[in-house]
């Protein structure tokens, strides 16, 4: 076992031999959007993206899902399972097989595994000082879905954040190892404030955040200060209060999109000085996207600093 569960990373690593080690991962959620072939592309998007920020190439999935018979058409689970397929082949993957069982609440994902080179396993506990630090997705696809279940949310803004939650990380996973990444994560459930904690923890470093290079997705301060706050994104903050400091000048609704609870968000990259330009540039030529949004300093007060 190279990666194990007792280290708070995104997916487990088990070395076969000297060249090849497995990555295994699994998630699963209830919808977030009302199309069932859209969920079931972004359930499994978010499943996937445990394997790539780990520098890993998905090579099988099986399905997981409960569904409410008798509740739902069979079409919708057609649907979905359609949708994850899609996704998992477009990530050069194949579904193997899976399991399903009848439950109140339809939920729906995949197990992962995928391959990696030993050597080159990337954890979230490499982060180094001096380091520059890229995301590769901007943040606002809790409040977004929250104001999607509250009606709150315009058609067009709907189609945005699932095109965005559907979006592989394969690119920017492939890029980050090709110049030499020493830690990634990808940003889910614990917001970008909540996994930021756990690279600065696991590297022993303290992550700097530049507040007004945080890319955000459109419409997300306002529904901030509308009050579409998800569930979670008060756990979020209790979760790394103690061990973060933010700059007065932050805005009030900025702080609550540190905290939003993402589905199927961006990497979370840590890179040389060196390296840095060089990854931002062929993202930019292969028409990806990564914004820079802070550096990795040496620990001192504080795990997280945002000014």
């Amino acid at each position: 076992m190279i990666v194990g569960f007792n280290q708070a990373d995104d997916a487990g690593v088990f070395r076969l031999n000297e060249q090849q080690a497995l990555v295994q991962t699994v998630d699963f959620f209830p919808p977030i959007v009302d199309d069932p072939y859209q969920f079931g592309q972004i359930a499994a998007a978010n499943a996937l993206s445990d394997v790539y920020a780990m520098g890993g190439r998905p090579l099988t999935g099986l399905n997981i899902v409960a569904f409410p018979m008798g509740t739902l058409p069979d079409d919708y689970l057609r649907e979905i399972l359609r949708g994850g397929g899609d996704k998992v082949a477009e990530a050069g993957a194949v579904i193997v097989g899976g399991h399903s069982i009848k439950d109140k609440e339809l939920k729906y994902g995949v197990a992962v595994t995928g391959v990696i080179d030993p050597q080159r396993v990337v954890t979230n506990g490499g982060a180094q000082p001096g380091d520059r630090l890229f995301l590769t997705k901007p943040l606002g696809t809790g409040l977004i879905t929250t104001a999607i279940k509250r009606g709150a949310a315009p058609e067009a803004l709907e189609k945005i954040v699932a095109t965005q939650m559907a979006q592989l990380n394969k690119g920017p996973a492939e890029l980050m190892v090709k110049h030499n990444c020493h830690a990634a994560t990808d940003i889910t459930g614990y917001g970008l404030l909540g996994h930021a904690l756990e690279m600065a923890i696991a590297s022993d470093v303290t992550v700097h955040l530049d507040s007004a290079l945080i890319p955000l997705m459109p419409q997300a301060l306002e529904l901030a200060e509308a009050g579409m706050i998800p569930g979670g994104a008060g756990a979020n903050r209790e979760f790394v209060i103690d061990q973060v400091s933010i700059a007065a000048s932050v805005a009030f609704n900025l702080k609550a999109v540190l905290y939003d609870p993402q589905t199927s968000g961006g990497l979370l990259i840590a890179l040389p000085p060196k390296d840095a330009d060089a990854f931002a540039i062929e993202l930019e030529r292969t028409g990806q996207f990564g914004w820079m949004i802070g550096t990795i300093d040496p620990y001192r007060t504080h795990r997280i600093v945002v000014d």
